[in-house]
């Protein structure tokens, strides 16, 4: 659920509020009652940026090949040299 900023432009009281992406726009304002709470446009705390990431974007030395490891790991040893 993302947090949206509210700014009451009576009191000036700022708020953090979490809400689900489908509710209602709040209104009213807790501190004085007003109907001039407000919701304020921010931008996100973050960027996905590029063209994808994957799981090995940021680990480094050994953690960062875990995909030929697990692979290595399903075998089941019972492969013999004929």
């Amino acid at each position: 659920m993302p947090i949206y900023e509210y700014s009451c432009k009576s009191c000036g009281l700022e708020k953090d509020i979490l809400q689900k992406l489908n509710d209602a726009a709040l209104t009213k304002c807790p501190e004085c009652n007003e109907d001039t709470f407000v919701k304020k446009i921010s931008a996100a705390g973050f960027r996905l940026k590029g063209s994808g990431w994957y799981e090995t974007d940021f680990k480094s030395g050994a953690k960062k090949n875990l995909a030929s490891t697990d692979k290595d790991k399903g075998s089941t040893g019972s492969e013999t040299a004929a």
